[in-house]
């Protein structure tokens, strides 16, 4: 059920896949595809979806539109790129690559989007800042520091309100446990393909 008017989501699609040799996007996994899995993800929950990076025309059968960085380069720039094309007050992000993505964890992250510039879920202690939440109030402190040559988003949450979900806090969530793994390299696919992703 999609029903965030004011959150659209943009999916990352920029990377080169410089270290799988494949277009990570278009893996076989579970019976589809790693970016088709992304894409059901976030239509459980919004309405307006667009994707950020090159070569739009890997994507042209889904009909989605495809914007090209405006700071290329870095996941950064597919940040501020997503907020400056969005027409709502929020953007939900999320790289093509998580074979694991959860709704409920998507869900329950929406649910304090309001009073908060960026929510972001932690793992391992650190924040997993590309499967978050951001505020189109965020893109003047994005744009200082990609006309800086600083392209850590970490550093991004010093001059916005940030709420963190700690770990011990999402793990009653279904999916948490998974839904931040990535794939990087063919190793990784290997180990993940077999897996169901229950």
């Amino acid at each position: 059920m999609a029903g965030c008017a004011d959150v659209t989501g943009a999916i990352l699609v920029g990377g080169k896949s410089a270290r799988m040799g494949w277009d990570k996007a278009f893996l076989p996994f579970a019976g589809t595809t790693l970016f088709e899995r992304t894409l059901d993800v976030m239509k459980a929950h919004l309405k307006t979806i667009f994707l950020v990076g090159d070569r739009p025309e890997r994507f042209a059968r889904y009909g989605l539109p495809v914007y090209a960085d405006l700071f290329p380069g870095s996941p950064l720039g597919g940040l501020y790129t997503a907020l400056s094309r969005a027409t709502t007050a929020y953007v939900f992000v999320s790289p093509c690559d998580l074979p694991f993505a959860s709704p409920d964890v998507m869900g329950y992250m929406l649910s304090f989007r309001e009073g908060y510039d960026v929510v972001v879920a932690l793992s391992s202690g650190y924040p997993e800042p590309l499967f978050a939440l951001y505020s189109r109030t965020c893109r003047e402190s994005m744009r200082k520091l990609l006309e800086a040559g600083n392209y850590r988003i970490s550093d991004l949450y010093p001059h916005v309100t940030v709420r963190r979900i700690p770990e011990a806090e999402l793990a009653p969530v279904p999916g948490s446990g998974k839904t931040f793994r990535n794939i990087n390299t063919m190793e990784d696919y290997e180990r993940l393909r077999d897996e169901d992703g229950e």
